[in-house]
């Protein structure tokens, strides 16, 4: 990690510059510095962005299925330096090493699926109202996307947005969050051991309101594809708008999960401790809180408690620990001042509900909170962090009723043995995605969507790809 170039990649090359504002970035685990990036203005944005522009025709003129070849020679490379990319993740994300192995390996599949689907794009062939008409829809390439990503999946989303984007025909420019980039300037030296062509792939590294602004609200970006928060997600909507650049939006949920008395308890305490503590619970599709009915809502909140309270937190890079730090101060912070908040107003802390003091890193406990109302901040806000919140309901009335109280729409989970209750929660529950009797993680080949404040578009499968594309009806009178 440390001969590595900390500059932008632009046109199939790393960038001379090295002076001006630097970002430092930390290794939560310890709040230790492990390397530094520029903070990119509007000029290197420009900048890349024109060389995004100057490949796209090229990349785009060429088969599917040969830009498709290019995908795979990446997700060769992800494979081949496995290990480096993982423990990169680790060391400035402060993911757990399992995790941070499968992600590596994940973003490599990622690539190798959206490959596949170079042979099946597919457009349409639409009636004519006239005689010896013929109307053909096509699928076409946007041009130049623009893709900011967020520092919980840093790896993995580079192939979320450049994937899709590639295999249709666009070019990218790529900003890593500056919480963690270094992992992105592994995948910008693997991109230079290819033969890809200069300009299809550019990183650039800075902030939010100085290198995510610059692209937002540049001319020649045909789409955002952004990644994080509801208030910067709005921020790029607001940018964009000059442009009318299109947007496709994932931001954040405040997921329910719902245990009927029915449910398989052991099951239901170790999914919902797997969808709220993944990632330190730094995840957007994480359980965020739980309607439990009444019957068995002393029984469950006990196992639940138990569990989070078994969990080994500390070092990730360490062996058989289940859980990492946050990603910084102020979001380890901010959890903790929602748990504060609750018991203000009346919550209980069953488990945890404090800091963990390790090595000057950003730990916390992992809490369970009962006696919990929909007016509490814990029970309406995203957390983000390893923190539950445990509500009774009477029934599943109840629960959907509450469940769908939320500005979020993400996903959601029922546990229920009784299919005719998964399928009413199925059809009443507000969101993108409901899980039933599993933990909150999505596949690659579905639509990873939410409504409401949860975003705009989605991503994954067909649907995901089509998102970087845009249509062309081409009318043909014979």
């Amino acid at each position: 990690m440390e001969t590595l170039t900390r500059n932008n990649y632009i046109e199939g090359a790393f960038t001379g510059e090295g002076g001006g504002n630097r970002i430092d970035v930390l290794n939560p685990s310890r709040n230790t510095v492990i390397g530094d990036i520029p903070d990119s203005g509007t000029e290197v944005v420009d900048r890349a962005v024109a060389s995004a522009k100057k490949a796209q025709k090229a990349w785009a003129k060429l088969p599917a299925i040969q830009r498709a070849g290019y995908l795979r020679k990446i997700s060769a490379k992800i494979r081949e330096n496995a290990d480096e990319i993982a423990k990169t993740i680790v060391e400035e994300q402060g993911k757990i090493a399992p995790l941070a192995a499968v992600e590596a390996q994940f973003t490599a599949d990622y690539f190798d699926y959206m490959a596949e689907w170079a042979r099946r794009i597919e457009g349409e062939v639409i009636s004519s109202d006239r005689p010896g008409e013929n109307v053909f829809l096509l699928r076409q390439p946007i041009g130049v996307v623009a893709g900011i990503l967020p520092w919980n999946f840093p790896f993995f989303l580079i192939a979320r947005k450049a994937g899709p984007a590639l295999v249709t025909g666009n070019t990218i420019v790529i900003k890593p969050s500056e919480e963690t980039p270094l992992n992105a300037l592994i995948f910008a030296r693997l991109m230079a051991e290819t033969d890809l062509p200069p300009g299809v792939i550019n990183i650039v590294f800075g902030r939010g309101a100085t290198t995510g602004k610059a692209l937002s609200q540049h001319p020649d970006i045909g789409l955002i594809s952004f990644t994080g928060s509801v208030a910067t997600g709005s921020a790029i909507m607001r940018e964009a708008a000059t442009n009318i650049t299109k947007v496709n939006l994932e931001l954040g949920g405040k997921a329910p999960a719902i245990v009927l008395a029915d449910a398989d308890l052991d099951l239901a305490v170790k999914c919902v401790t797997m969808s709220r503590l993944l990632n330190s619970g730094q995840v957007c599709n994480a359980a965020e809180r739980v309607y439990v009915e009444k019957k068995i809502a002393d029984e469950f909140t006990q196992k639940l408690a138990k569990a989070m309270a078994a969990t080994k937190v500390g070092d990730p890079a360490s062996q058989g620990i289940e859980m990492g730090p946050l990603i910084n101060k102020p979001g380890v912070q901010k959890i903790h001042e929602f748990v504060k908040n609750a018991v203000a107003d009346g919550a209980r802390v069953v488990t945890g509900g404090d800091f963990i003091e390790l090595d000057n890193g950003n730990f916390y406990a992992p809490t369970v909170l009962s006696d919990v109302n929909e007016g509490m901040s814990v029970m309406r806000d995203e957390v983000f962090g390893p923190v539950l919140p445990v509500a009774t309901v009477s029934g599943l009335d109840e629960a959907i009723e509450r469940a769908n109280d939320t500005t979020y729409g993400l996903t959601s989970s029922i546990y229920t043995t009784n299919i005719n209750s998964a399928m009413r929660a199925i059809n009443e529950l507000d969101f993108g995605e409901t899980y039933v009797n599993r933990e909150n993680f999505e596949a690659m080949q579905g639509f990873h969507a939410g409504t409401r404040r949860s975003g705009i578009g989605g991503a994954d499968g067909k649907h995901g790809l089509y998102e970087y594309t845009r249509t062309h009806v081409a009318y043909i009178q014979t």
